[in-house]
């Protein structure tokens, strides 16, 4: 919800992510790419494992008139952060729905010339995690140049090695990206090849939808990728 409000605020306050090719990543309910769709050319919607495809077509069916935005301009497809990127090419049979999903040459160069991803709430297990960000990393160092805006909540639990209580999921999020210094830039010769994080001030993204509380363990972070 809080990924769909800094969509939602963009959309309303300018046009940069006007008419642009995008990308969810683990979408869920498809709620971001939803928001999206009202003002992109193409978003692409994606997951894992055909219930939750189902659903986010379901929910593209559903809310497109309400939202009004071409259902023409959305594809759901399935993404397995375990063959990474590139998705493989798949045929369309009418034997199996769930062939709907799948991935045709055609539709990957296009993804790999979006330039903005998103990703809510995909940071709770250091396995997933790992296979999340090569994934990404494959995927940003392909085609267009791609800024990806994440969000995610801190996730605590008792450790016995720290006898205490800490968030260790994102102590490992964090250790695949560079952070910016506070004003935003660094010097390039500083940078290793890689991903580069600059984590977003959210008290700048006014709350439209109502049903969720912040609290103070959400963050968003605007992640590029570094070339070697």
């Amino acid at each position: 919800m809080l990924l769909t409000d800094f969509v939602l605020h963009k959309s309303f306050t300018s046009s940069e992510f006007d008419g642009v090719t995008a990308m969810e990543i683990g979408a869920g309910t498809g709620l971001v790419g939803l928001a999206h769709a009202r003002v992109a050319r193409r978003i692409f919607i994606t997951d894992r494992g055909t219930d939750i495809l189902d659903n986010c077509l379901a929910n593209v069916r559903l809310n497109s008139s309400m939202l009004k935005f071409d259902e023409a301009k959305v594809l759901v497809r399935e993404l397995d952060w375990k063959l990474s990127w590139p998705p493989p090419v798949g045929t369309r049979d009418a034997s199996d729905p769930s062939s709907i999903y799948l991935w045709s040459a055609s539709e990957i160069k296009e993804a790999e010339q979006a330039t903005l991803l998103f990703a809510a709430d995909v940071i709770y297990s250091d396995d997933l995690t790992d296979l999340f960000f090569d994934t990404v990393r494959q995927l940003m160092s392909s085609g267009a140049k791609k800024v990806m805006y994440l969000t995610l909540e801190k996730r605590y639990n008792f450790s016995l090695d720290e006898l205490g209580v800490v968030a260790n999921g994102y102590k490992h999020f964090r250790s695949f990206f560079t952070v910016l210094d506070g004003c935003g830039g660094q010097d390039n010769a500083t940078l290793k090849p890689g991903l580069v994080g600059e984590q977003i001030d959210l008290a700048m993204v006014p709350q439209y939808i109502r049903e969720y509380d912040r609290g103070k363990d959400l963050e968003m972070w605007k992640l590029m990728y570094w070339p070697d």
